[in-house]
């Protein structure tokens, strides 16, 4: 990393060395006005013989830009009069442009584009904008949102780029679903963007979804961008005209990369070559064009496609979304499903609903007949998420029963995993459980893995983000023939892979495993082993098993496959019933003394006759109301007896694989983070994204940080709590390593767009890249945090009391942090107890005696 003075001398030869290829008009009429000299018009410039003669390279930049418009002018006017020989009756041919004034320069009237295709001119960037897409309410109700209103129009305006959708269509929609924080809003803006492309331009359909879930590729498809902010800055600044100076103190002032593209943008007035409308197609083609291309020179080849995306972007917005786009994987879903109940493309014959019709319904009809198609939409997806495959079925035959077949479980494509419910400890497991047979599993420290293995032997392992990991396990690879019996053709399984000893078979946590390479792995050269304890079965020899029990999957699993002594084995379980409350205990705490994380509680067979009530749920209903004293009797009956509780909807629990879902058929048992603070929560996975400079011993490190969960609705990050204990004093130097300003990328100059906190003003933003696990003791509604606002109260979010820091979770992204309705969720199951005092006397104390409590220190 190069020192600031080295950075100013790179940055003064920069500007030696290179002109930028577009200048701002100001640039060209520097000189002149420097000199002081009157302005000439063109009709002068072109009358001047001597200056005609010069070549481009000789004459200077006014002159240069000048005779540029001189020319335009001149093809225009010629335009004009071929169209009044065409057209010779009075008052029909369009008028002459009046001379440009010599000092603002603008955009001529239009012309025939075919003639004027590589016409060379000089436009105003702010001033073409595209006007049809502005005045489309897309955030309407799609009830009574007409399609067919605005798609002749847009069809037109697309004419000119061979009927292609412009990406001003989207860009008005990431706006619109931008500028608001209501689910309903976001939704409906995204279903009728959707229906004017399902009607107006089906081939635009899929690449806009990709680019509106920010991916160009499903995530077991390796298809990186590969650039880098230096690339975008770059870019930014040949395009816009900017220096080094110039961009840093944007970014600084602004933070978001996006909105430093809105500004610079804007501050682009002038350029030499009209700008082409980028339109959807053509967006998502040139980032698989960046993806994919390799080798020598790919840099300057991905540094010319970002160029020419920029230049071309229409006007702040476009730029902004070119830069920064829309991520919402399961909003985008629910769109869709309502986009296709609702339209269709020309030519297709499923059938969709009336709008009138459906407006005539209650809510709750209405929502269940929203809910069918969004299950079918979800359920099709977790079993194949690729929306390559998704939108082509979509558009051949709608939202129906067929698209779970059509779209379903395949080989080599990971379904997306199945996840455990949170359990504050066993006795909560033990009640929910009642009646039922469950079995319980070690919980390793490892990382989950999804084994594909076909009838020719092929393999491919998938991570739990479903991102492909082959490569990182070939001794896995080469173990498959040897642990698949004879019966076994292909299947797809689900494991832990574990870094164990493999002579005594000792396991080793999960940094131990982190260490070990992850591309592009020799046999020969591993020495982290690790072993692959398998817990389910999901498919074999060409039959899904997602709707099976899971006793009868666990039975296929244990007795189709061959059992290697630490290489491959099963998950070490215990099967019980509620009433076995000492067998399950003891089989706990085997598991932690074995290094484990605790237990996995899975439901072993289908009881649809008992149903499922879970009163925490019920609980949560009421949780701002207090219970009342009844008065009663001698004989001890009430006068007023309470009304009877409110029972859950939720439906029985069934012991089935269920993709993509976090159901109470699974639960997590962990170990409490803290018997002193009397924790009962499971810890929650944060997203630092703030810090205050230390106090005394801490002066030169930050501390507190300011942590946040993920609000999925919107995405956005909503502020949740400080933390300030369980922090070392090696953790502080590598984290003000880590956030040091001088890294381009790692601190942000004030508080991005995306995230919700109206608290003190911290002293560092932090471009959110990491998820830290912190154990609380409990949750608590809070005035000052955001955290899910209006979930459990109208104009309150909810903060944890005593937070500490646990580990980094280096396995997670940002995208699987804890969420705000998980928040809320631990909220409503914590049992009735004394008030909880305000957040800010609780943090006085932490600060207070966070030296005492931080005993790691």
């Amino acid at each position: 990393m190069a020192s600031p003075a080295k950075k100013r001398k790179l940055n003064s030869d920069t500007k030696k060395a290179a002109v930028p290829a577009t200048k701002g008009i100001q640039y060209f009429f520097a000189k002149q006005q420097q000199n002081g000299s009157s302005s000439r018009t063109t009709s002068e410039i072109q009358q001047n013989g001597s200056q005609s003669e010069k070549s481009d390279e000789q004459l200077t930049d006014e002159e240069l830009a000048r005779k540029l418009q001189a020319e335009w002018d001149a093809e225009v006017q010629a335009s004009n009069q071929r169209q009044q020989q065409l057209q010779p009756e009075p008052n029909t041919s369009p008028a002459l442009p009046a001379p440009p004034s010599p000092l603002k320069l603008s955009v001529s009237p239009k012309v025939d584009t075919a003639k004027s295709k590589n016409t060379l001119s000089l436009s105003s960037v702010t001033a073409v904008e595209d006007q049809v897409t502005a005045t489309i309410p897309l955030d309407e109700s799609p009830l009574t949102f007409d399609p067919s209103k605005y798609v002749p129009q847009l069809q037109e305006s697309w004419a000119a780029e061979r009927g292609k959708s412009s990406y001003a269509l989207l860009t008005r929609c990431f706006v619109l679903v931008s500028s608001t924080q209501s689910r309903i809003k976001i939704v409906d803006t995204l279903v009728n963007c959707l229906r004017l492309l399902i009607e107006g331009d089906p081939n635009s359909l899929l690449p806009a979804v990709w680019l509106a879930t920010n991916a160009i590729s499903p995530p077991y498809i390796s298809m990186e961008l590969g650039l880098g902010g230096s690339a975008i800055s770059k870019a930014l600044k040949q395009v816009c005209g900017l220096d080094n100076r110039a961009l840093k103190a944007m970014h600084d002032r602004l933070g978001d990369p996006g909105d430093v593209a809105f500004e610079a943008k804007k501050k682009q007035s002038f350029t030499l070559k009209k700008p082409k409308p980028l339109t959807i197609k053509g967006v998502f083609e040139s980032l698989v064009k960046i993806a994919k291309t390799q080798g020598q020179g790919s840099g300057d080849i991905k540094q010319r496609i970002v160029d020419r995306l920029l230049q071309d972007a229409r006007g702040g917005e476009e730029s902004r979304y070119i830069v920064r786009t829309l991520c919402q994987h399961t909003t985008m879903l629910i769109a869709l499903s309502r986009a296709f109940l609702l339209s269709k493309p020309p030519g297709a014959d499923f059938p969709t609903r009336e709008p009138a019709e459906l407006a005539k319904l209650s809510k709750e009809e209405l929502a269940e007949i929203w809910s069918r198609g969004e299950e079918l939409v979800k359920a099709s997806f977790a079993r194949h998420p690729d929306y390559n495959d998704l939108i082509p079925v979509l558009l051949d035959i709608g939202i129906s029963d067929e698209l779970p077949i059509r779209c379903g479980l395949n080989l080599h494509i990971p379904l997306r995993p199945m996840l455990g419910s949170i359990t504050r400890d066993l006795s909560e497991m033990l009640t929910k459980l009642q009646g039922r047979d469950f079995a319980c599993e070690y919980k390793y420290d490892g990382q989950r893995a999804q084994v594909h293995c076909d009838a020719d032997g092929k393999v491919s392992i998938f991570s739990r983000h479903l991102e492909l990991m082959t490569d990182k396990y070939p001794d896995l690879v080469s173990l498959v023939p040897k642990i698949r019996g004879e019966d076994v053709q292909s299947f797809i399984m689900e494991g832990e892979v574990v870094a164990v000893d493999q002579t005594t078979g000792e396991l080793k946590n999960f940094q131990t495993l982190s260490n070990r390479a992850r591309k592009d792995v020799a046999v020969g050269s591993i020495t982290i082993n690790v072993c692959l304890f398998a817990f389910d079965l999901m498919y074999l020899n060409g039959q899904p098993l997602l709707d099976r029990p899971f006793r009868e999957r666990r039975d296929m699993l244990r007795s189709l496959f061959i059992e290697i002594p630490h290489h491959f084995t099963w998950v070490k379980s215990l099967d019980a019933t509620s009433q076995d409350s000492e067998p399950v205990l003891t089989f706990f705490k085997s598991a932690l003394e074995t290094k484990c994380e605790g237990i996995m509680v899975k439901i072993l067979d289908n009881l649809p006759d008992i149903p499922y009530e879970d009163q925490s749920a019920a609980a949560g209903l009421l949780d701002n109301t207090k219970p009342t004293t009844t008065t009663t009797t001698t004989n001890k009956t009430p006068l007023n007896p309470p009304p009877p509780q409110k029972r859950s909807r939720r439906k029985p629990l069934l012991s089935t694989y269920e993709p993509d879902k976090r159901l109470d058929s699974w639960l997590k048992v962990k170990k409490d983070y803290s018997t002193s603070l009397s924790s009962s929560s499971e810890p929650l996975d944060l997203i630092p994204i703030a810090a205050w400079h230390g106090t005394g011993r801490k002066s030169q490190f930050w501390s507190p940080f300011l942590l946040a969960v993920r609000n999925e609705d919107v995405g956005s990050l909503e502020a949740v709590c400080k933390c300030m204990s369980g922090f070392t004093d090696n953790f502080y130097k590598a984290n003000k390593a880590y956030y040091d300003p001088a890294i381009e990328g790692r601190t942000l100059g004030k508080k991005p767009g995306f995230v919700e906190y109206y608290g003190p003003e911290p002293d560092v933003w932090f471009n959110p890249t990491e998820v830290w696990e912190v154990a609380f003791a409990d949750v608590t509604v809070s005035p000052t945090y955001t955290a899910a606002v209006g979930m459990v109260h109208p104009d309150k979010g909810l903060s944890l009391r005593f937070p500490r820091f646990v580990r980094k979770r280096e396995d997670k992204g940002i995208e699987e942090a804890s969420t705000s309705e998980v928040l809320a969720g631990l909220y409503r199951k914590q049992e009735a107890g004394p008030a909880k005092r305000p957040m800010e006397e609780v943090e006085k104390e932490q600060e207070e005696g966070e030296d005492i409590m931080d005993e790691d220190e």
